[in-house]
């Protein structure tokens, strides 16, 4: 299928153009900063540390992907809505994503100036999409494995995980469009250890070109992931930044278009190099 441009607020990104997700979580117990960004101020300066750094896209979190603490909606809002006001305010040209599962959630940050849903979670509230249609902003149709959220599945299997992933995300596309989502305003994620095991993580990188195929453009957030430490004999957070960037290269050859991240700087330079290279005579 023919590649779409990808439009998210009054931005426009072509087949073969790529853009940086900087990672801004408003929670006490990230996995990767351990909070380091749940207080407001750190999380605007660390927004405007990411906008310095070349970040295209902002996405902002109030929940902890992992299993913890339960947080409601109305704690969800509070850590993200405010945050996505002030981000609009002081950095209009930046682009505002939410990591968010919740329709209620999504209703709100929309209102505040977001451009982009980022429901990692597979569709778990098909509201989610008829509020990103509502209000003509974007949509992530991720493969979570078809779990709830915040959970992880003991010994989950899949016949072939790339056709999984396809079969599913390409659908979440397709119903978003039907609930009136614009087709140019939807990305598909794989979604890397989410529902996953390091070698169905694996398969899947080894695999992307099956998913960009498909003609939708393919979002990676493989920044960190247990699925790289374990690769690289079950080294810790604070020691996978070189398997996240050979990754994310191997993915940017392979057609992915948005990458999620923790390191902006670092990111911006290793799809420099990609482009630079698939564009040599």
């Amino acid at each position: 299928m023919t590649p779409k441009t990808l439009r998210l607020g009054r931005r426009e990104f072509a087949p073969g153009e790529f853009a940086v997700m900087a990672v801004v979580n408003r929670t006490p117990d990230s996995f990767f900063d351990r909070g380091a960004t749940y207080g407001f101020d750190a999380a605007v300066e660390a927004v405007g540390r990411a906008v310095a750094e070349g970040a295209d896209i902002v996405d902002i979190g109030g929940v902890k992907a992992g299993p913890g603490e339960e947080v409601g909606v109305r704690e969800e809002i509070r850590r993200v809505a405010d945050l996505v006001a002030a981000v609009r305010e002081r950095h209009p040209e930046v682009l505002i994503s939410v990591d968010t599962w919740r329709a209620e959630v999504g209703e709100v940050v929309a209102q505040a100036g977001a451009d982009l849903l980022n429901d990692t979670w597979g569709g778990v509230d098909p509201e989610l999409a008829a509020v990103a249609a509502r209000h003509g902003i974007g949509l992530v149709c991720a493969h979570a494995g078809r779990v709830e959220p915040r959970t992880r599945p003991h010994r989950i299997g899949y016949t072939d995980v790339v056709a999984d992933v396809a079969g599913l995300t390409v659908e979440l596309a397709r119903r978003a469009v039907a609930a009136g989502v614009d087709p140019e305003r939807i990305l598909i994620d794989p979604a890397h250890d989410f529902g996953k095991n390091t070698w169905h993580s694996l398969e899947v990188s080894r695999r992307l070109g099956e998913l960009t195929a498909t003609g939708w453009p393919v979002l990676v957030a493989v920044s960190n992931k247990d699925f790289v430490g374990e690769t690289l004999g079950g080294l810790p957070v604070d020691r996978r930044a070189a398997g996240t960037v050979a990754t994310l290269a191997v993915s940017a050859w392979l057609g992915a278009r948005v990458f999620r991240v923790h390191d902006t700087a670092g990111a911006r330079r290793a799809l420099e190099v990609v482009r630079t290279l698939r564009s040599a005579p």
